[in-house]
């Protein structure tokens, strides 16, 4: 099989035409399956927007949330949205709170949220502030020790979760794909062809997860893990071990691109 991948698609910027053309250049591919890292749409509008691209394409749709997909609301909120409509909707994988899907008897595909969590860089000392901290009810806090704490719990949780299910996978896959919104490294922190500074790494890369991927490589060297993220909207590739392969994809506001196609071989 095929599998398309794309990454901050930001559909929520694009008016139906664009949505559409969309749809077609991934229906052009000859894909069987669309995986999306994040970034689809904002809090009020992802629920619709990918039930429409889910109709448009008549393809199945896996996909992970980024920071902007919980933006005009909560995180309680969105995440109760996502599990009612996937309870309700077979084509539409939200990864995160779904099992482990194989894809074929060689591979298979898991997928957490993920967060940002301030273990890279300089977080204290970092001026940078993020829509996140106005837009996202949960992160809109005065004190950035406060939201620090709230980063970091979303960021465990999301690595727990990896956790669990890659001690599912390893052991009956040679392949797993694992697809997530932030980076899991500082070296996967790609923008505009460099690796963000200790102002940005903060708030773009997840230190919780890059253990959990680290952890699970070392204990399974014969297996093949492949990584893929967003978030940064540059691309660029890193391999931390010899097994474990990091995929960071390029997007464009307004412009939304297919970052890849895999081939899923038997």
């Amino acid at each position: 099989m095929k599998l398309a991948w794309a990454t901050d698609i930001h559909l929520n910027f694009l008016d139906p035409r664009k949505r559409a053309a969309f749809a077609r250049s991934v229906r052009d591919t000859g894909a069987s399956a669309l995986l999306i890292t994040g970034d689809i749409a904002e809090g009020p509008s992802v629920v619709p927007l990918l039930r429409e691209l889910h109709e448009a394409l008549g393809l199945q749709i896996f996909y992970v949330l980024g920071n902007h997909d919980y933006y005009r609301s909560s995180i309680g909120d969105v995440r109760a949205q996502m599990e009612a409509l996937c309870s309700g909707s077979p084509g539409l994988s939200w990864l995160h709170a779904a099992a482990v899907t194989a894809l074929c008897e060689s591979t298979a595909l898991v997928g957490v949220d993920g967060w940002a969590d301030g273990q890279y860089g300089d977080y204290h000392a970092s001026p940078v502030s993020l829509n996140d901290y106005v837009l996202i009810r949960d992160l809109a806090l005065r004190r950035k020790g406060s939201r620090l704490r709230v980063m970091r719990e979303l960021a465990s949780e999301s690595a727990e979760r990896l956790r669990g299910a890659l001690e599912r996978a390893l052991p009956v896959y040679p392949r797993v794909l694992v697809a997530t919104h932030v980076p899991p490294f500082e070296e996967a922190c790609w923008h505009e062809g460099k690796i963000s500074g200790p102002d940005w790494l903060p708030h773009f890369a997840c230190k919780a997860t890059g253990d959990v991927l680290l952890g699970a490589a070392e204990a399974w060297p014969d297996r093949r893990i492949e990584v893929l993220c967003g978030h940064t909207h540059s691309e660029g590739v890193a391999s931390p071990r010899p097994n474990l392969l990091v995929r960071t994809g390029a997007a464009d506001y307004g412009a939304p691109a297919l970052a890849g196609v895999l081939e899923i071989e038997a």
